[in-house]
């Protein structure tokens, strides 16, 4: 792989990006992504540090992958869980960050809140994964399963973000009697970040592929 002097620090900066983005959407109290509504629920149901149950979450994502793959499965997958280690800390830091943040007393200031979330998180994912240095383990079970099922990637990616939303619900539900990790902002995030990434691809993609010495837009 060529240029990593730049396109390391751009995946690492896309990640950080990323995950304030994703802070912040925990912070408006509408609901966070599909990818993070997993994690949040642990948060929520067990009290586990979110930045923990993100880690742990893409261990449990990498191991599935061995799982369906078997002798498929490529050994630098594994590399995915040293990025769910980043991502993890960066998740642990970001939180941090925006306890500074005044807690959200209107709908309106929630709102603001996750509109910025989504333009961050859309921000994150025009660095990172551009970047092509390790994809998360979200999108490594994306791939996997779409090896298995012979299914398009982009309908296996929408087949699983609905199941981690209904399960996510279905566990806040069943045991804290609330949607806690699914509301609103979560279809808000599914709506938007699509196309601000887009809008933000369309200005900024050119000069980001110059930077990374490569010929073609990356969404």
């Amino acid at each position: 792989m060529k240029n990593l002097q730049i396109r390391i620090p751009m995946y690492l900066l896309g990640l950080f990006i990323l995950t304030i983005g994703i802070a912040i959407s925990v912070k408006s109290d509408l609901g966070v992504s599909p990818l993070s509504s997993v994690p949040y629920t642990m948060t929520c149901v067990w009290g586990i540090e979110m930045g923990k149950a993100t880690i742990i979450f893409h261990c449990v994502l990498v191991l599935l992958q061995l799982l369906l793959l078997g002798k498929k499965f490529n050994p630098a997958n594994f590399f995915q869980i040293l990025a769910g280690i980043i991502f993890g800390y960066f998740t642990t830091f970001c939180n941090y960050l925006v306890s500074f943040i005044p807690t959200p007393d209107s709908m309106i200031w929630k709102m603001i809140l996750m509109l910025i979330s989504t333009i961050l998180v859309a921000i994150g994912i025009f660095f990172y994964i551009p970047a092509n240095v390790m994809p998360l383990a979200g999108e490594g079970i994306v791939e996997a399963i779409s090896i298995v099922t012979k299914l398009k990637f982009s309908n296996v990616k929408i087949i699983l973000d609905s199941v981690m939303v209904l399960i996510s619900g279905i566990t806040c539900f069943a045991a804290l009697h609330t949607f806690e990790s699914v509301g609103i902002g979560t279809l808000i995030a599914a709506l938007l970040v699509g196309a601000e990434l887009g809008y933000i691809t369309k200005l900024f993609g050119k000069w980001r592929n110059e930077l990374l010495q490569i010929t073609n837009s990356i969404k």
